[in-house]
């Protein structure tokens, strides 16, 4: 089965795509800061936006393995999510402080 990519999905990656392909390394580099800055500040509200999906799906008994495969994200991303972690390990909380 085809992946359908919503519309705004595969515009944000085709911008992407048009930062990657500007010739000049500095106002490439310019581009990339950019997307980076603006990302940072929106990922918050983009995890925000798959918990609400993924709460809403477990509350019709849609399982973790589904849910994974309708929202395009590894089954260990769905349970994190569902947990209250992000989708990568690296923003767990962490149980003991790391001493150095």
């Amino acid at each position: 089965m085809a992946e359908v990519v919503p519309e705004e999905a595969r515009k944000v990656v085709d911008a992407l795509n048009r930062v990657e392909e500007i010739e000049d390394p500095v106002a490439r580099a310019v581009a990339v800061s950019q997307v980076l800055k603006d990302f940072k500040e929106r990922a918050p509200q983009l995890r925000e936006m798959q918990r609400v999906a993924i709460d809403l799906l477990r509350a019709q008994d849609v399982s973790y393995r589904q849910i994974a495969a309708q929202l395009g994200m590894s089954l260990g991303a769905v349970q994190n999510i569902e947990r209250g972690h992000g989708s990568a390990w690296g923003t767990k909380p962490r149980k003991k402080p790391v001493t150095e």
